[in-house]
């Protein structure tokens, strides 16, 4: 089961995929978040990438509705999503896979590198609205350069999807981790 700081990470990534707000993941909120990634100029309709997002996450639903509606409603509520967690270990391929793709949709100047901005442009695209960044990229470039390559940016989402450790600067991938 989840433990409390996972729960507090993934409540608010929850609330980002929730786009109605009502509390049940259902296939329309994945739609709104695809509608969502659509804005961020290299994910524009019609384009491979944005073919390769959409896959992605309707996939990311399919899977969750798969092994998280445990009561059998056609809904994932945060409950049902917190009980995947030990799954994800178990999972660090499929999971490290689906960081290429978020990878591309961010590095919007296509220069193999995420920028400080283009990692605002992730965070904001997932919530929906702007939300305060401040120090966050800090934590997350460990090397200094001001960049994410694509290596450092997988070993990122592989922490924030599985890590239980507060200590691992991954966990900040997707913006502040609410409080309790």
């Amino acid at each position: 089961m989840a433990s409390a700081f996972q729960e507090r990470k993934l409540r608010g990534m929850f609330a980002a995929f929730d786009a109605d707000g009502d509390g049940r993941l259902r296939e329309e909120d994945f739609t709104a978040l695809i509608a969502r990634w659509s804005r961020l100029p290299a994910v524009a309709p019609g384009t491979e990438l944005r073919a390769r997002v959409e896959s992605l996450l309707m996939e990311w639903w399919a899977a969750l509705l798969e092994v998280g509606d445990a009561d059998g409603d056609g809904t994932v509520d945060l409950g049902e999503l917190l009980s995947l967690v030990d799954r994800l270990p178990l999972m660090v391929d499929a999971v490290t896979a689906t960081a290429d793709t978020v990878f591309d949709a961010v590095d919007a100047n296509g220069d193999g590198r995420i920028s400080p901005e283009e990692h605002r442009g992730l965070v904001e695209t997932w919530n929906g609205r702007p939300v305060d960044m401040t120090g966050v990229f800090d934590l997350l470039d460990l090397n200094g350069d001001g960049h994410l390559s694509r290596a450092e940016f997988a070993a990122l989402w592989r922490q924030f999807w599985i890590s239980d450790d507060p200590a691992e600067p991954g966990n900040w991938l997707c913006g502040r981790i609410p409080e309790q």
